[in-house]
């Protein structure tokens, strides 16, 4: 049995059977003195955590996601520039640079063990009102590409929900919309929902002041539930302020599982279920 390193949160109980953190970054894990990917692995197995998604936010991490999910069985990839990242990158290098970013992105989601295009979206607490035209154009493209390749598409939305409905709406969507780290209240889940989109809950559901985000998982239909750790980020009670990991996700299924006065178990078997639906086959 492997543990945790000196100083990181302890292993919690087990779920009753397997699931799939949905949205990781493995890579900023290793960079945080953290677990390698093996380890991590490892760890997330002793407590059910078969699967992990990992998720590129610019080309160098979308090329060590497509690459370490070729290397692992247990991983699957998904790339794409963050909402932050084109803006950047237009900023620095103009439209060129950009889109022989968006090229090479297109051509690692071409890849099989690629299984969705993300994270991108909206992103209005770190975009100044500047950048927001470049960010608008990059959701787009790669809405298109994810319709182009028939994967999932990963939305990061950041106190940008109606944006994201109106450019998804304008675009039309493709068959998989994940809402990553949902962020919005019960009004934003229901929206979410009749679109048929998944809605992937993160630690902060755990949160003391986050009476709101369990609103709407409690209104979110079973069959579109999704359970992630977005780490080193996000870290569920009782461990805030330490660095996340997917060994962590037990914690937040189990807070799901109270909001919806259901079973760890029915609530793990469905967000197996939801995982493959989205991302698999497992």
């Amino acid at each position: 049995m492997i543990s945790p390193q000196p100083g990181r949160p302890a292993l919690p109980e087990p779920l009753p059977g397997p699931t799939v953190d949905t949205h990781c970054h493995l890579d900023m894990c290793a960079a945080d003195d953290g677990p390698t990917v093996s380890d991590a692995l490892a760890l997330a197995n002793e407590v059910g955590i078969t699967k992990i998604v990992q998720v590129g936010c610019d080309v160098p991490g979308s090329r060590w996601a497509a690459a370490t999910a070729a290397e692992y069985a247990d991983i699957w990839a998904a790339v794409a520039l963050h909402p932050n990242e084109a803006p950047r990158i237009h900023q620095e290098g103009g439209l060129i640079l950009l889109e022989a970013a968006w090229r090479e992105i297109s051509e690692l989601a071409e890849q099989p063990q690629v299984r969705a295009i993300g994270e991108t979206g909206m992103d209005f607490y770190r975009t100044p009102s500047a950048g927001r035209a470049i960010q608008e154009e990059s959701f787009r493209h790669h809405i298109q590409l994810a319709k182009r390749v028939n994967k999932a598409l990963v939305v990061h939305d950041r106190e940008s929900h109606d944006d994201v409905l109106r450019v998804l709406d304008d675009e039309g969507h493709p068959d998989v919309v994940v809402l990553h780290c949902f962020s919005g209240d019960a009004k934003f889940a229901a929206a979410a929902s009749e679109r048929g989109w998944f809605c992937s809950f993160s630690g902060v559901v755990t949160f003391k002041n986050a009476q709101d985000l369990r609103e709407a998982a409690a209104v979110v239909p079973l069959e579109q539930l999704l359970v992630e750790t977005d780490a080193p980020f996000l870290t569920p009670t009782p461990y805030r302020g330490k660095p996340n990991a997917s060994y962590l996700v037990p914690l937040t299924v189990r807070q799901i599982a109270d909001v919806r006065d259901i079973s760890d178990q029915e609530l793990t078997r469905e967000l197996y279920l939801n995982s493959e639906r989205a991302f698999g086959p497992l």
